[in-house]
């Protein structure tokens, strides 16, 4: 489950204040095209991996090294990309409501790299300012399951997006008495929440180009240059990353600091017996252990917790989830850790509603998080100081 909210839907800005730089180390042309009536192309750039190295098959997939390949996924890519590529036909396509980005009359003032619940609220946001926004990204349909503090999704006027609202949440950290949040908590309907921000940015003026970004460059002006598939480039005054876990390599990282921690999260929605949760609390996290034979890879060894929403005393979204870890942990183990834990729990499950749900999070996305767990060390993207 993805928990939205103001901390997560503001988006990383990539600095243009000082030359772009790479902590791997790529090249980029010398000389840069730029024009205000045509998209620019730039020369195409191959990267080098060794034969059959991880690395290699990164670059193959369209990511900058090894690190940026476990970011998005690593091992577990491809259940990553069949959960971003569920058919959602209630939810509208961005090419058919959005105009495509030109740049024949000018630069645009901000480029918006994803097309998510943080890309689409912000170009939607901006361009209610007067400026003028381009949207870039895939155009696939909201898949997660989302959740949000209620309070905090209806001051951004989402509220009628959310279709269940618990009255309190709760933690489980050992067998001690459990912490009361104090805070009610939501489900979001996915296709509301899309139908409803694409409608801002079609009213706001966005417009939109369904492409990958292969990198962001500065201008002799000093602007940006965001080079796109096919050698599309679109200038503009400033660009803003808002791609979850896809955004690696376009962020630059301090060189030789500490590996971006990785969250994942195994899902599904069933029917049960014996469902334990009082279904007017949503668990945040519960961190018992209930695995009863533990799992003897290393990557089992991190700890997990449950993420539970009762929609009623036999309808819940269980979800394991390793918060915080070097390498995503692979699927089928949060999937045997969560099996085991509803087994021990006495939970049966009788009726699957929707296929399980995979999900790869950078764990800088996650800091909603924090105040529940032990310090960790992460990597921040270097951003400029206002």
């Amino acid at each position: 489950m993805e928990c939205l909210g103001t901390p997560n839907f503001a988006a990383m800005v990539v600095s243009t204040s000082a030359p772009w730089r790479s902590r791997r180390g790529r090249m980029r042309p010398e000389n840069v095209c730029f024009s205000h009536r045509e998209y620019c192309h730039l020369p195409s750039v191959r990267l080098r991996a060794s034969a059959g190295s991880e690395s290699c098959v990164a670059v193959n997939e369209g990511f900058a090294d090894e690190e940026d390949y476990i970011k998005g996924g690593g091992s577990e890519l491809f259940f990553v990309q069949m959960q971003q590529n569920k058919e959602m036909d209630e939810q509208s396509k961005l090419a058919d409501k959005l105009p495509q980005i030109s740049v024949k009359d000018g630069e645009l003032d901000l480029v918006v790299i994803g097309c998510g619940p943080a890309g689409l609220a912000l170009a939607a946001e901006s361009a209610n300012l007067g400026l003028s926004v381009g949207l870039v990204g895939p155009d696939l349909p909201f898949t997660n399951n989302y959740g949000v503090w209620e309070d905090e999704f209806k001051d951004l006027g989402l509220g009628r997006c959310i279709e269940h609202v618990w009255r309190d949440t709760i933690v489980y950290l050992d067998d001690g008495d459990p912490i009361l949040i104090g805070r009610a908590y939501g489900r979001v309907n996915r296709h509301l929440l899309h139908e409803e921000l694409l409608r801002r940015c079609a009213e706001s003026g966005v417009s939109y180009l369904s492409s990958k970004v292969e990198r962001i460059v500065e201008a002799s002006s000093g602007h940006s240059l965001v080079v796109c598939e096919r050698d599309i480039v679109i200038p503009c005054r400033l660009a803003t990353v808002a791609s979850g876990a896809a955004s690696g390599k376009l962020l630059q990282y301090e060189v030789g600091g500490p590996r971006v921690s990785v969250q994942t999260a195994y899902g599904v929605e069933v029917e049960v017996e014996n469902n334990p949760y009082d279904p007017s609390l949503m668990v945040f996290m519960d961190y018992r252990d209930h695995i009863k034979q533990k799992v003897q890879s290393l990557e089992g060894q991190y700890p997990t917790f449950l993420y539970a929403m009762p929609m009623s005393p036999t309808k819940v979204f269980f979800e394991e989830t390793c918060l915080a870890s070097k390498d995503a942990m692979p699927f089928d183990i949060l999937k045997k850790k969560l099996m085991s834990r509803l087994e021990t729990m006495g939970i049966r499950i009788i009726r699957t509603y929707e296929e399980p749900t995979a999900r790869v999070t950078k764990f800088i996305d996650n800091l909603v998080h924090l105040k529940c767990i032990e310090p960790l060390i992460l990597k921040f993207p270097k951003l400029p100081l206002c």
